[in-house]
């Protein structure tokens, strides 16, 4: 049989992969996180009808010559450039600007995507629509240790931050140096105790000859007066210790100027108990949480991982991969680690398709595919002559 005719048959088979490879680009044009693939062709073996020959003497060298014996397809590799972004407003939606990938963990296997779109289920995991659960690190007590094994994110709407009891007041601001003897001015603080009951702290400094002393409800203690230099900076008095000594009154950045009172509390450390109200995502992967006593605190950090070889990944379905033997070790960090890239909230990954690239590969697999079915049909012509040759 002719050569012709098994070459044509390989070349169908070639463009067929390619337009199915094609294809699939465009049907996912619109999929997140969705990276485009492209087809490679290679020849096949070539059948030798003459070898090479070396120079000698006065006959030159020959060159070998051989017939191809048609196409198949090397491989079908992965585009991981960035695909554009898209913004959501949604706090679970997320987008890696970089190489890395989303860890999910689903039936027990470790998937890894780019996909971004994470919901939280009826538990509070943060899951994928197919279910994988988004994989990171449980912050305890606002502390996050990358350096212990991976697991699900569980943002749940019960948990809770413990109250923390005041152990520190903050005042500033100025005490008028021309104030009449006898002059009190009083402000008053909100304190917690270790149960998160609140308790107002009242602060009232009175001006006498030598500064000013400072009283409180709770029984204050202190070592003299405040005592102003000629500056109006404090040079003694500070700081304060009320209610048996467990809350410190910091009075260091208070001045005393003539003819302006602006003495104000500035802060206490102390809050009561707070539950989850909302959360954010940071830029280093952290998930904060937003609780109802005013009180931030991180609650997980989401792992992402890199690959030496992201092209050797194997695909899993539902914009997921695997490791293979050739993708190289998982590496596991976070955000902001070299190589794996940035992320960022209330945005999806789009796929990295190429329209205008697809339907110009789409002609040239038709066209292919055409002119691999003319060998073919130019070969049936060749051997029907042979045919008619005996009639």
């Amino acid at each position: 049989m002719l050569r012709s005719l098994y070459s044509g048959i390989s070349g169908l088979r070639a463009h067929q992969t390619m337009l199915d490879v094609t294809g699939n680009n465009i049907a996912n044009v619109n999929t997140a996180g969705f990276k485009a693939s492209s087809t490679q062709f290679q020849d096949t073996l070539s059948q030798m009808t003459q070898g090479a020959s070396a120079p000698q003497g006065e006959t030159g060298g020959s060159n070998p010559a051989q017939i191809g014996l048609g196409v198949r397809v090397a491989g079908v590799s992965t585009n991981f450039a960035q695909g554009s972004s898209q913004s959501t407003g949604r706090a679970t939606d997320m987008m890696i600007s970089g190489d890395g990938f989303f860890v999910t963990s689903k039936g027990g296997q470790q998937l890894f995507t780019r996909a971004g779109a994470f919901n939280p289920d009826a538990a509070g995991q943060l899951v994928s629509p197919d279910g994988g659960i988004l994989q990171g690190w449980t912050a305890v007590g606002g502390v996050v240790n990358t350096g212990g094994p991976v697991g699900g994110i569980t943002l749940n709407s019960n948990t809770l931050v413990p109250a923390n009891k005041t152990s520190t007041v903050a005042v500033d601001g100025n005490l008028p140096s021309d104030a009449v003897n006898g002059t009190k001015l009083e402000r008053v603080v909100k304190t917690y105790d270790a149960q998160g009951a609140e308790k107002n702290l009242a602060l009232t400094f009175s001006k006498t000859l030598a500064g000013w002393d400072v009283s409180t409800n709770g029984g204050a203690t202190i070592d003299g007066s405040l005592v102003f230099d000629g500056s109006g900076m404090l040079t003694s008095g500070n700081p304060v210790t009320v209610s048996g000594g467990t809350i410190t009154v910091n009075l260091s950045t208070v001045t005393s100027y003539a003819g302006l009172t602006s003495l104000a509390i500035s802060g206490q450390n102390g809050s009561a108990a707070g539950k989850l109200e909302s959360y954010t995502l940071g830029n280093d992967g952290s998930v904060i949480g937003s609780f109802s006593n005013g009180v931030k605190q991180v609650l997980a950090k989401i792992a992402l991982a890199k690959f030496t070889n992201p092209s050797g990944l194997e695909k899993a379905g539902g914009s997921s991969y695997v490791a293979t033997a050739n993708s190289g070790g998982v590496q596991l960090g976070g955000a902001g680690d070299a190589g794996i890239g940035t992320l960022s909230g209330g945005s999806l990954e789009m796929s990295n398709v190429d329209l205008s690239q697809e339907f110009t590969n789409l002609i040239v697999a038709q066209r292919g595919f055409q002119a691999n079915a003319r060998i073919i049909t130019t070969s049936d012509e060749v051997l029907q002559e042979l045919g008619n040759l005996k009639r």
